[in-house]
């Protein structure tokens, strides 16, 4: 069939069709059937909700059309013959179900802490799984604002009862890693979504401590002064703030619904070469040294259940060859118990200011054409959903032609 639009999903929602009848296919069309697939492989569409990239696309909307439109984007998952959402449940500090910790999510109603009469995480598991589909959910550990000014949150926000807890950085807020109060803080707000809901996975993105930021600095000085006495240096005590807080949640997951798993999409460079022999063949932005941020240790540690590099870097990029990337990463998880996806960048193909590559519609194919000689890689992860609707040059319908021929189950 032609190209279907999330509008299309969404109308016969809200009609009470299925999408798919609304376009006049057949039921059974795109639909994954888990009973039977011979082989399992990782499909997955990260749906961001942070400024209402992706859902819902406005705020303020009714509440049946912000559900329609869920629903629409997991329709459209099914047809691309993907097998699983990583949906955004806490954007800023704030949540997408009915949290005791934290208020409703600003990008729902327009106002943080209002109720948008319908629960989008308890919605979106039960459709979910109701069309084959796993739902990971998505949490942001730290960030809590993209403004720095802590008046715009609602008056019973954590970060306002608690400023001490707060780092104004780079025209935002966070909280702050190095204080063991927020780091218990932060799980209870997620482990309350893994309680109430049976989530398929915990999925943590690439932020920790914040993306540096020229001129400022993040002002840890009264923790590190507090916490900080046992380590060398700053920067090692920060990575163990940020690997303990890891180490601590995939621990707690499993406590409270064993069947839950964990996973990190990480910035795809953990190390440079020419810094450390141990790091990867590039000349790029390091993970470890500049968000504290050590993946290497915790796929080695066996604290994941998967890890997601972002590999957005087309092949032969100079500073980052996704080609030269995917071995390093294969070789990480060689012999682990951690699955390894690949994070695909699917909003650069067709987009203005990319490398030539992202102008062929071939260059994301031949990605999962070239992850395919390494055994160890088990899937990809596409960002983000806008992206695989609009697929500006096709790009994302040469993967599903070339490799999604059948569905298939994610790896369990």
């Amino acid at each position: 069939m032609g190209r279907v639009t999330r509008r299309t999903f969404a109308l016969a929602a809200l009609s009470g069709m299925s999408a798919f009848t609304a376009t006049g296919a057949t039921a059974s069309q795109g639909r994954p059937e888990r009973r039977g697939a011979a082989t399992t492989e990782m499909r997955g569409m990260w749906l961001a909700t942070v400024a209402n990239r992706d859902f819902p696309s406005r705020s303020g909307m009714t509440a049946a059309a912000q559900r329609a439109e869920l629903i629409a984007w997991l329709d459209l998952a099914v047809r691309d013959r993907l097998n699983t959402v990583v949906f955004q449940v806490r954007p800023t500090a704030d949540a997408l179900w009915p949290s005791p910790h934290e208020p409703w999510s600003q990008v729902l109603t327009g106002t943080q802490g209002k109720s948008p009469g319908w629960d989008p995480l308890g919605t979106a598991v039960a459709e979910a799984h109701a069309r084959g589909l796993q739902l990971h959910a998505w949490f942001n550990p730290y960030r809590i604002a993209n403004s720095d000014d802590p008046t715009k949150l609602v008056a019973s926000h954590p970060a306002r009862k608690h400023p001490d807890w707060v780092v104004p950085y780079g025209g935002k807020l966070f909280y702050n890693p190095g204080l063991p109060a927020v780091r218990s803080f932060v799980q209870d707000a997620i482990l309350d979504a893994v309680q109430k809901y049976p989530v398929d996975a915990v999925h943590f993105d690439d932020y920790f401590y914040p993306y540096p930021v020229a001129g400022q600095t993040f002002d840890d000085d009264a923790e590190y002064d507090a916490y900080g006495g046992g380590f060398a240096t700053r920067a090692d005590w920060r990575r163990d703030n940020i690997d303990t807080l890891v180490r601590e949640i995939a621990a707690r997951i499993k406590a409270v619904r064993p069947g839950t798993g964990f996973g990190i999409s990480p910035f795809g460079v953990w190390r440079n070469a020419s810094t450390d022999p141990r790091g990867s063949d590039t000349k790029a932005f390091q993970s470890y040294d500049e968000i504290y941020a050590d993946s290497r240790r915790w796929v080695k540690e066996g604290w994941l259940d998967y890890v997601v590099p972002q590999l957005y870097w087309e092949i032969g990029n100079s500073a980052a060859d996704y080609a030269k990337l995917v071995p390093w990463w294969a070789e990480v998880v060689k012999g682990t118990g951690t699955r390894l996806y690949l994070g695909e960048g699917l909003y650069k193909a067709g987009a203005s200011g990319q490398p030539a590559a992202w102008g062929k519609k071939e260059e994301l194919s031949k990605h999962l054409t070239l992850a395919k000689t390494y055994p160890e890689v088990r899937g990809h992860v596409f960002f983000g959903g806008q992206d695989v609707e609009l697929d500006r040059i096709g790009a994302m319908a040469k993967v599903v032609a070339d490799h999604y021929g059948q569905p298939v189950q994610p790896p369990s």
